[in-house]
């Protein structure tokens, strides 16, 4: 049995041979066309001898003609794809027979009139450049027609005429496995409207795509306009995203630059092409000068904001990055990933708890950091209502112990990863990284002050391992600052990937509460905020990014369930389940005491710090650890409030909220 290739192989050797043995009639009889032309088109009237003449050419004419064809790989090439190319090539060619045509006989033969030369150039350049670009019209016209009416086959829409939009419909055309055909093109541009490529209309700007998506029964929308801004290229998809239709776009202006333009290069369009905006503009050479040849850590360094850390920071050439993860799977898979990319970083990889002092000892005596980066937390709002106490010791404990041990071993830098649930918090694992803040604050006004011996060492029972005191005359030299940012699309536990979970079991997908409202960011605009933290750091900041509008979950909820394909409420319920314990309905950036100063970043603020007792906090705070080790959750939420005066019951909070919504409606 024959293999496919060898019968492709077949096909294309039949095709040669036939084009070869067209082309030698082709350029002889075009000029016995000449001939009959020239005699009005009367055989009877052509003088014998330029009869006897063409004869005796005919021979060598087709010998050097297909030679030549041969030579310059006309026959090797796709004619259904012929492009410019092809048809300079055929065009070269068919200039040098023809000059060789006329030279030759005139020469060795007879002299011929002079319309035979003209004539007899024309008529082989026709036939020869015809049959093969008729091929291509034909299949242009053929192909669409028979992929629109094969059923079930994808009707689209193209949004973008430009050159990109040019290169994604000629692909279309080209690639076989694209059943579909493309019925329509979308562009702002009014001198395109009512114009075609390729046989396709462009039938108006973008206001125009709901009511083309109905004209020409549009399943599938292909966005094709990676020079637009991220603004601009956002407003297109939401427009698109409202039809229903499958969405596909081009990422960006990297494509062209790359010459990336093809069908595989469109990707599925993302929720975070629908909530993101223009990105954070960062300055890259003084995040590098900053981060280069320095030793860093990064505590949680597996998890979703950790590893993003990790993998910025292993491009601007580290001289050592140390991951500190108490999960080993998630550390596993950014050590394989960073190995696998950046062969010659020089990558550390520890398992252990940031509650763990001695742990913590040995690794900051063994490797000084000079930067670290504290990620490590627990984030769950419910899960942490329900388990009060392991929130404290890993977001409190746990900052505070890593803190003390980067303060003690002279780090220059300590920066926190922080979160707007710390504002006015309503639930334990809010309160705890606002505790967190506090502690950062108290670690750097106690370090301006020079009074670092009054920093509390946490005893071995309440924290597995005795701190090591500080030396006499110690004073540091660390800044420590927080940064607090919303919530980070596709994190891990993250509202998204729950959705999508649920999408793919058919449903229903769960919204706490139809107004809920949530900031949202990417993860590498929060990482970004990091690192510009990292290098303003002062001491004592927390830094707050602009994240725009806030987004309604629901709403969220509905966008994804129509990326997916899928009509809410019809295809996928939306189910309403009522507010968490500690969950409120709307989040807030800062608190309304602290206030914002902005920096040379206009998406990047910084709150001023609320001034409080240093000495007091530091004595609630080991009130609070000790009922935490003891296990006692009564004490626990009892204490909470003392510490952080802006915690408030939820209940209290949203109660509040709605009835503000309530009298603004």
């Amino acid at each position: 049995m024959k293999s496919v290739h060898s019968s492709r192989l077949e096909h294309w050797q039949k095709i040669a041979i036939a084009m070869t043995l067209y082309d030698g009639i082709a350029v002889n009889i075009s000029y016995f066309m000449a001939l009959l032309l020239r005699h009005e088109m009367n055989f009877a009237l052509i003088d014998a001898e330029y009869i006897e003449t063409w004869i005796s050419f005919t021979p060598l004419y087709t010998v050097f003609c297909i030679g030549l064809f041969w030579a310059m790989r006309l026959y090797q090439s796709m004619w259904r794809f012929a492009s410019y190319y092809e048809l300079a090539m055929t065009t070269i060619a068919c200039g040098i027979t023809s000059a060789f045509h006329i030279t030759m006989i005139a020469l060795f033969y007879e002299r011929m009139p002079i319309s035979y030369y003209v004539m007899g150039t024309f008529f082989q350049y026709i036939l020869v450049l015809g049959i093969r670009f008729a091929y291509r019209f034909w299949l242009m016209r053929r192909l669409p027609a028979k992929k629109a009416s094969d059923r079930g086959a994808p009707r689209l829409m193209l949004v973008g005429a430009g050159n990109a939009g040019q290169m994604i419909l000629r692909d279309l055309h080209k690639a076989k496995e694209i059943n579909g055909h493309v019925l329509c093109i979308i562009d702002d541009n009014p001198n395109k409207w009512n114009r075609y490529i390729d046989g396709v209309p462009i039938v108006g700007g973008r206001d125009a795509i709901p009511d083309m998506v109905k004209k020409y029964g549009i399943n599938k929308i292909y966005v094709a306009v990676p020079s637009a801004s991220e603004a601009e290229r956002r407003k297109i998809l939401k427009i698109c995203q409202e039809t229903g239709c499958e969405l596909k776009k081009l990422p960006g202006i990297y494509q062209i630059v790359n010459g990336d333009i093809s069908i595989s290069a469109m990707k599925d369009v993302a929720i975070e092409d629908l909530l993101g905006r223009d990105p954070i503009t960062s300055d890259l050479s003084r995040v590098f000068d900053f981060l280069n040849d320095k030793v860093i850590l990064v505590t949680g360094g597996g998890g979703s904001i950790g590893s993003e850390l990790c993998r910025q920071i292993a491009e601007h050439r580290p001289k050592r990055l140390i991951i500190f993860d108490i999960y080993e799977n998630n550390a596993y898979d950014i050590q394989q990933e960073l190995r696998r990319k950046h062969p010659a970083l020089d990558l550390v990889v520890l398992i252990g708890s940031v509650r763990d002092s001695g742990r913590l000892e040995d690794l900051f005596s063994t490797w000084r950091p000079d930067i670290v980066f504290h990620a490590a937390a627990h984030k769950h709002v419910p899960l942490m209502e329900e388990s009060p106490c392991e929130a404290v010791k890993n977001n409190a404990v746990g900052t505070y112990k890593t803190a003390y041990a980067a303060m003690r071993h002279g780090c220059s830098r300590f920066i926190l990863i922080s979160t707007d649930k710390a504002v006015n918090p309503t639930n334990v694992m809010g309160a705890t990284k606002r505790v967190g803040e506090m502690i950062i604050q108290t670690f750097d006004s106690m370090i301006r002050e020079g009074r670092e011996d009054l920093l509390p060492v946490l005893h071995a029972h309440l924290t597995g391992g005795t701190q090591p005191r500080l030396p006499e005359g110690f004073h540091s030299r660390t800044r420590f600052v927080a940064v607090r940012f919303g919530n980070v699309l596709g994190s891990n536990g993250s509202v998204i990937p729950l959705f999508r979970k649920q999408i793919e079991a058919g449903g229903p997908v769960t919204v706490t509460h139809p107004d809920i409202i949530r900031y949202f960011m990417t993860i590498p605009e929060a990482v970004s905020l990091v690192l510009q933290a990292s290098v303003m750091a002062q001491g004592s900041e927390i830094f707050v990014l602009d994240m725009g509008q806030p987004v309604k979950i629901d709403t969220l909820a509905r966008n994804l369930i129509r990326l997916s394909g899928f009509v809410p409420d019809r295809d996928i319920k939306v189910v309403y389940t009522g507010l968490r314990p500690g969950e409120k309905l709307y989040e807030e950036k800062l608190m309304a005491e602290e206030g914002l100063t902005k920096t040379e970043n206009n998406l990047i603020h910084i709150g001023k710090p609320i001034p409080f007792d240093h000495e007091q906090f530091l004595r609630l705070l080991q009130q609070l650890l000790e009922a935490a080790y003891d296990d006692d959750e009564a004490a626990v939420r009892k204490l909470i409030p003392e510490i952080v005066p802006t915690y408030h019951q939820a209940e209290e909070l949203n109660a509040r909220a709605e009835a503000m919504a309530h009298a603004e409606k």
